[in-house]
């Protein structure tokens, strides 16, 4: 059985309930799905703008990706805290301890892949990549505003 066949998904406790969410997710492929719908239920519940909240699913479902593909983890935590400065943050934490850290970001003309941080890049209000308090792995965010 997948992990993603309920229709709620499992958050974590929240650090700042109303504000923070955290989904747990297997490294499967299937789970970029899963936090594309997990995180654009949220932002709609807190009435971020279509277009930004389409943006954000994007960028989600990038970092995601980039985890399932790029690192061993057992486990992907994926976040996303409303700030108080008419922002958000977006969170992907893996448990890859290696400290490969960001994939090089620069595929050739025929690649089918390789575009997902460039993505981030030009999205992004700011993004960036840390050690992750939370898995031991890394942790790349990307913030946004919540309107245009």
């Amino acid at each position: 059985m997948s992990p993603h066949t309920t229709s709620t998904p499992r958050f974590l406790d929240a650090v700042r309930p109303g504000r923070t969410d955290w989904l747990e997710l297997p490294p499967q492929r299937t789970s970029a799905r899963a936090a594309r719908q997990a995180l654009r239920a949220r932002l709609v519940s807190w009435q971020v703008p279509d277009e930004v909240c389409a943006n954000a699913v994007l960028l989600v479902s990038e970092l995601v990706t980039n985890a399932v593909l790029h690192t061993l983890s057992e486990r992907i935590l994926c976040g996303v805290q409303l700030m108080a400065d008419a922002r958000f943050r977006l969170e992907v934490h893996d448990g890859d301890r290696t400290g490969h850290g960001i994939p090089d970001c620069r595929p050739g003309l025929d690649d089918e892949g390789g575009r997902g941080l460039l993505l981030v890049r030009e999205m992004a209000d700011s993004w960036g990549i840390t050690r992750s308090a939370l898995t031991g792995g890394n942790a790349v965010w990307a913030s946004l505003r919540t309107a245009l």
